[in-house]
């Protein structure tokens, strides 16, 4: 048995015992070659099978620049980047597959796997972009979207011609720790139906194409995402719920930072199951374009205990955002109850905030002044208990009746859009400078305050059939 190195270890995975004798299996020894031009797909896969056939190890990836094409995780090894090696995906489409696009990494149905290291994954995003742009025009590849009006007036090919960098479906024991992952084309990582995962210290910079979400949870349970840095061009750390017998349960989010052409930190869109049990602590969020916090439900899921403490936003366009709808008509509406959030202090400009990235956000065609945070419901399905407390925004002020008006005695033009898209900017312009609250019963206010740098005309709070409220100054 070649290039084995036994030692005596016991690496805790997402709670358990990796491996206590564990194996080296170095890329190099399977044929591998670090030139940054030589398709190394079938020998870093020799190593990962000869890894997980031999009871588990650590597949080593030494420095230099390793060209790959789809790599497939199996149960008890981990993928080691040592420092200065960069895992460079393939620039050629179809090295992902002829139908729809494979991620680059991928698992499912595995158990105890892990990347790690000081090294980098780079999706080599606009050089594939180019290879897809080539074999569209050619008309050797399918898409229906590239071509049609997007908010972002730009060529946008279907999210299935966009490989993701990582996708785990169904795996137990999971963690992803150190490395630096960039430039991908759609989700950067997609983490479906797992349990038990650790994401720690890593960097996600990716700002090539829109869907480009740093860190997607879907129907996820126990998790710890911590001391992460987050610049992606789609939401940064954003929890989805696809089936509406799965949930996303038992989450804690710490000590990270994020920046976001979309949203920071988002609970939704996908929102078919439930959503219980998360923690959110200590973030700090700049330069976003949509919402420090998103909390969103219009598939039908029970969002519930919710807790959000420490956030700290600069530049980012919209401090709250709480949203019942019901896009998904096929099922009840669903229920969004029992949240708190705390100490949070947010700046508002007055310009767009992800101004000058290389993807910006899409801008609002039509004229508005700043808009509020939000809570909003249905009417026959209010959002339920919420506590807003040591809550400070600061708002740019100016509002002008110029650029557009809506009259607090007006309510009833405000559109109700339960079937919408649910994001800040969707129900046009809105009376209230600081929060608007509309189908909601049951809330508790202390010590919210909005300061504005100049003056704005419309009121701080409107508030629309709106139960049991308690406003408390200290």
């Amino acid at each position: 048995m070649k290039n084995l190195v036994f030692i005596v270890t016991c690496t805790l995975v997402a709670g358990s015992c990796f491996a206590q004798a564990r194996s080296f299996f170095n890329v190099l020894s399977y044929g591998a070659r670090a030139d940054g031009r030589t398709m190394n797909t079938r020998a870093i896969q020799k190593a990962i099978d000869a890894a997980s056939d031999h009871g588990g190890g650590m597949v080593l990836v030494p420095a230099g620049r390793w060209v790959t094409g789809v790599l497939r995780l199996r149960s008890n090894v981990d993928l080691r980047l040592a420092e200065n090696a960069v895992l460079l995906g393939s620039a050629r489409r179809m090295d992902y597959g002829p139908g729809s696009a494979s991620a680059l990494i991928v698992a499912d149905s595995q158990q105890n796997i892990a990347i790690t290291g000081r090294g980098t994954i780079d999706g080599q995003g606009p050089l594939l972009i180019k290879d897809i742009y080539r074999m569209l025009e050619a008309g050797t590849l399918q898409d229906e979207e590239w071509k049609t009006y997007n908010p972002w007036h730009q060529m946008r090919p279907e999210e299935r011609n966009r490989p993701k960098l990582i996708e785990i479906r169904h795996c137990q024991g999971v963690v992803v720790k150190g490395i630096t992952i960039r430039d991908g084309l759609c989700w950067i990582q997609n983490y479906k139906s797992c349990s038990d995962i650790t994401i720690d210290s890593i960097q996600v910079i990716s700002n090539v194409m829109w869907n480009n979400d740093g860190i997607d949870l879907v129907d996820c349970r126990k998790v710890r995402v911590t001391h992460s840095f987050i610049n992606a061009d789609d939401d940064g750390i954003c929890l989805k719920s696809e089936d509406a017998q799965g949930r996303c349960e038992d989450i804690y989010i710490a000590d990270c930072t994020i920046r976001s052409s979309a949203s920071a930190l988002k609970l939704g869109t996908v929102s078919h199951g439930a959503f219980s049990n998360i923690r959110v602590r200590d973030l700090k969020i700049y330069d976003t374009y949509r919402s420090a916090i998103a909390l969103e439900t219009v598939d039908g899921a029970t969002l519930e205990d919710i807790d959000i403490r420490n956030i700290t936003a600069t530049n980012t366009g919209n401090a709250i955002f709480l949203r019942l709808g019901r896009r998904n008509r096929r099922a009840p509406a669903g229920k969004l109850r029992r949240v708190y959030i705390g100490n949070v202090h947010v700046e508002v400009p007055a310009g767009k905030p992800d101004k000058g990235y290389e993807m910006e956000g899409p801008p609002v065609d039509e004229p508005h002044n700043i808009f509020p945070a939000s809570i909003t419901g249905l009417p026959d399905h209010p959002v339920e208990d919420v506590t807003l407390e040591d809550i400070t925004v600061i708002y740019p002020g100016g509002a002008s009746k110029d650029t557009a008006y809506r009259c607090p005695d007006s309510l009833y033009l405000v559109p109700e859009r339960e079937e919408a898209y649910p994001e800040f900017s969707m129900f046009g312009e809105l009376p209230a400078s600081g929060l608007f609250v509309r189908h909601a019963k049951g809330l508790r206010f202390k010590k919210v305050r909005f300061i504005y740098k100049r003056e704005d005309f419309r009121p701080a709070f409107v508030l629309d059939d709106v139960s049991g409220l308690v406003i408390e100054r200290n």
